[in-house]
């Protein structure tokens, strides 16, 4: 019976062992994790560009966009100082990857909204994807009282602006990223009959962190060929400054329109004339849930 006991306890040993062993092999030969890129930017805003980040669900970003007169005004206009251009705006994470937004500008007194969803992120290990995609669908709506008194005022419909954007964006390294941003802009009234409706155009954007809580960045806009006469492509230049539940952004660009309508079809100023004006942008978080 000594013997027997003996023997059963030295199986049950072997065998736990056994498992023990296979056990940590089918750990060390298990499926790789997946690790997903974070802080392609630190805002849901490059400058004036969606970037491809989102407001994550739960959360309420107020934004603040602020931004000043031409500096060619001279000093009689204190370089632009004297002049001022505002936008806020309230956006939503309904979820991480889907986001809703509003916003009002006192440029043309427009209304502006939209939908963000994220449909790739840019990930490693057991799921590889080289780039993070997103897309926005936004529209714009003018409230300016009609003002010409020999034409009849045109339908509601013809204040309405409509835009949609695929974002694409890589995350080469902690220093540096870089977004594509193909776009299309449908507007239903334009000034004249020789200007498209629908004007396609391409934005450019990107971020070089510079410190833990500093980085600039970059948004460029290009809308190729004649679409537009007079037209000027608008480039922004900043700094993000990282403060707590703030991120302030510093910025001088050569439009004064900060909704997609304007910053991409209604731009006319140009860098080397000094047709320059400095902003900023405000944002601050609350959680709601």
């Amino acid at each position: 019976m000594k013997n027997l006991s003996v023997l059963l306890m030295a199986l049950f040993l072997s065998v736990n062992l056994y498992a023990q062993d296979d056990l940590e092999a089918l750990l060390n030969d298990g499926p790789e994790e997946t690790t997903y890129a974070k802080y392609a930017f630190k805002s849901s805003r490059i400058i004036n560009s969606h970037s491809i980040e989102n407001v994550a669900g739960g959360v309420l970003d107020f934004r603040i966009l602020h931004r000043f007169g031409p500096i060619n005004g001279g000093a009689y206009q204190l370089f632009g100082l004297d002049q001022a251009n505002v936008r806020f705006s309230f956006d939503y994470g309904i979820t991480d990857r889907l986001a809703v937004g509003i916003g009002r500008s006192n440029v043309g007194k427009e209304y502006d909204g939209f939908v963000k969803y994220k449909i790739l992120r840019q990930s490693t290990g057991k799921k590889k994807m080289s780039v993070s995609m997103s897309y926005v669908a936004g529209s714009v709506m003018g409230t300016l009282k009609w003002l010409d008194p020999t034409r009849e005022e045109p339908p509601f419909s013809h204040r309405l602006t409509y835009y949609h954007q695929l974002l694409v964006a890589r995350k080469f390294s902690e220093v540096f990223t870089l977004q594509l941003t193909p776009t299309l802009v449908h507007r239903n009234w334009v000034n004249l009959n020789t200007e498209p409706n629908d004007i396609y155009a391409l934005g450019v954007g990107g971020r070089v962190k510079l410190t833990n809580r500093l980085a600039t960045t970059f948004d460029y806009w290009l809308v190729p060929g004649n679409q537009l006469p007079n037209y000027r492509n608008t480039l922004s230049v900043g700094f993000d400054i990282e403060t707590g539940g703030h991120v302030f952004q510093l910025h001088f660009t050569n439009n004064r329109g900060m909704n997609e309508k304007q910053f991409i079809t209604e731009g006319n100023g140009q860098w080397l004339k000094g047709d320059i004006q400095f902003g900023f942008n405000l944002s601050r978080v609350f959680t709601i849930h």
